[in-house]
């Protein structure tokens, strides 16, 4: 993998409802502000740092909702799902075009939806770790 070309890195996909929710912090209250912080741990620590793939990634997170209105950072791309979130974190899965996709959240249902794409899956713990 070359690290230069974010094309050729595994990619990221996170799904920000699930991984947001995973904490009783007040979130509910500001779903947006919410996305906001989890975006920017993600700018900070690059993805987890024990995951299955070698960082850096391409990051991909994705909100829904409340959340809708979120910027992209440098290292963070936000996707806004139309619809439901599910659907787009499985239309990125599949369209990774066979590089390493590993998808993370909780939601059972879309773990195995993703699995059957080829991406590999890890719980919200994985990217609310401290920076390394």
């Amino acid at each position: 993998m070359n690290a230069d070309d974010p094309l050729l890195r595994p990619l990221l996909v996170v799904d920000g409802a699930n991984v947001v929710g995973s904490v009783p912090d007040g979130w509910w209250r500001d779903r947006r502000a919410a996305a906001e912080r989890l975006r920017d741990r993600l700018a900070a620590t690059g993805g987890p740092a024990d995951g299955p793939y070698p960082r850096p990634y391409e990051i991909v997170l994705v909100v829904e909702g409340g959340a809708r209105g979120v910027a992209s950072v440098p290292g963070v791309r936000v996707e806004e799902a139309p619809g439901s979130g599910d659907d787009l974190i499985a239309e990125l899965a599949r369209n990774a075009n066979g590089r390493p996709c590993l998808v993370v959240t909780a939601d059972r249902g879309l773990r195995r939806r993703v699995t059957q794409e080829g991406a590999r899956c890890a719980g919200p713990r994985s990217v609310l770790q401290p920076p390394t």
